[in-house]
């Protein structure tokens, strides 16, 4: 009969084993209180690194990971960087943070659970809640820090023959070091940084003249950092460079649930963006930077009180295929000024969004109601009209048409005109976020993901009043 002790030291072995083998359950051993099994997206960032380190595709050179602000990215890749020591004690691993302090800290920590397992070395056999070290791990392998080698920023392992790890930064110096393993951590610091186009373009420079120039033969590369500016590293990278593995975490996701409730809860973060700058939440916690300079619109006029009505209106256009949106604005005409009083905007099935349109149109009272007839939406408007009976609601008159101007040409020329006249609520961007979202990210150049809420928007300026709607027009009574 095996003993309870010998039975611990088996089941120690094989869970040290399996730590050896995979990166997630190497930091769950050696940092459980954060890496918890039930946070899901830290056991898919852990995967997703293990998996690029070890792929020997070709393309697999180059992945940039982007998450949240306090999300473990600095931690994660530092455990990274112990776990591939404890795999092959002849890897070179240059890190790169944004300044002397920050690398100087990230190498420190590196370095000292290095130092703590050869202390661990040395104790008899302990029982399975005993502290896990590195060396545990690592199977014992010769990853000592060599004397004489062990300052913060540079140092080496025993038995590898040259230089294993530098730290550094745009402040610092990479000379005579080469690495086969790149990891960049956060480069910007703050909000006057990332829009800085002098500082900006001073750290591209550094990427591509300091510290690619240090790669060698085989290597691998990891940027792993909080979005700021459509221009950072991440952006310029995903712009320039070809087969990039791309891994992308954002705080909210898109039914409205938290990444991970445990490190941001949902009142957490409407607590800290209460009063944030929306571009900088798009990019920090949603990873979805705008381009600021080309930008199409570069802000709407707002209104706290609304005027009198002269008209109340509807625009709709809707969903053609697949990722299109449904959009549809009510709004108010004032002395030729159009004040948006609700909106829809959603992917969701016409199922849903038939009754949703004929049920906002009643409670706004809208008048006329102006949908485009292409792909499908005739169809729609008569389906909205037959919602709109069933509502008792008989003064909303519908009127479907055929759009067929070139819808780009229509947002780029009249896009001025449209920031010029359309006023949104004061808590727009907090009552349709993602609509707002498309509205700011729509660039003057370049290609767009989505044009559903500019198209909708553009239509709302262009359409005529409805005293002066004649051919081309068909009414549904």
């Amino acid at each position: 009969m095996i003993n309870i002790r010998v039975k611990e030291e088996i089941i120690r072995q094989a869970r040290l084993e399996l730590a050896r083998r995979d990166f997630f359950e190497y930091c769950k051993l050696t940092a459980g209180d954060f890496y918890k099994k039930d946070r899901l997206f830290l056991q898919d960032m852990c995967y997703q690194l293990q998996d690029f380190y070890q792929s020997n595709k070709p393309e697999d050179k180059i992945m940039v990971m982007n998450l949240p602000p306090r999300h473990g990215k600095s931690r994660t890749a530092g455990k990274l960087t112990e776990w591939v020591f404890g795999k092959n004690n002849h890897e070179k691993v240059m890190t790169g943070s944004y300044n002397e302090t920050l690398s100087g800290t990230f190498a420190k920590s590196v370095r000292d659970t290095i130092r703590a397992s050869i202390v661990a070395e040395a104790s008899e056999k302990y029982e399975l809640s005993s502290e896990v070290s590195v060396e545990d791990i690592i199977n014992k392998l010769t990853e000592k820090i060599k004397y004489g080698e062990a300052s913060a920023n540079k140092w080496a392992l025993e038995g590898s023959g040259q230089a294993n790890y530098l730290a550094t930064s745009p402040t610092g110096t990479a000379t005579g070091f080469g690495c086969t393993l790149m990891i960049i951590d956060d480069l910007i610091k703050n909000e006057k940084e990332a829009y800085n186009e002098a500082t900006l373009e001073k750290l591209i420079s550094w990427f591509n003249n300091t510290m690619l120039s240090r790669t060698e033969n085989g290597f691998k590369l990891i940027i792993i950092m909080t979005r700021w500016a459509e221009n950072d590293l991440a952006g310029y990278i995903l712009n320039n460079y070809d087969n990039v593995r791309h891994i992308n975490y954002q705080a909210v996701q898109k039914d409205g649930s938290m990444l991970c409730p445990e490190i941001l809860s949902k009142e957490d973060y409407l607590l800290k963006t209460k009063n944030m700058n929306k571009d900088i939440i798009y990019a920090n916690y949603q990873q979805e930077p705008i381009d600021v300079k080309n930008r199409l619109y570069s802000g709407f006029k707002t209104y706290d009180k609304l005027p009198p009505a002269h008209y109340i209106m509807n625009y709709t256009d809707t969903a053609d295929e697949g990722e299109d949106y449904l959009c549809s604005i009510d709004y108010q005409m004032y002395n030729n000024s159009y004040y948006i009083l609700d909106v829809i905007y959603t992917q969701d099935s016409m199922e849903t969004t038939e009754p949703a349109v004929a049920k906002m149109l009643t409670k706004d009272h809208v008048g006329f109601a102006n949908i485009e007839s292409n792909n499908g939406g005739r169809g729609f408007a008569r389906n909205v009209q037959k919602e709109l009976r069933d509502l008792k609601n008989y003064h909303t008159k519908v009127n479907w048409f055929h759009q067929s101007e070139n819808k780009i040409a229509r947002i780029l020329s009249n896009s001025t005109a449209v920031m010029n006249n359309v006023y949104f609520p004061l808590n727009w961007e907090d009552r349709w976020p993602e609509f707002a979202k498309h509205l700011k990210h729509y660039l003057r150049s370049g290609k767009n993901e989505h044009d559903d809420a500019e198209d909708c928007l553009t239509g709302v300026y262009e359409h005529p009043k409805p005293n002066t709607i004649s051919f081309g027009y068909n009414s549904i009574m």
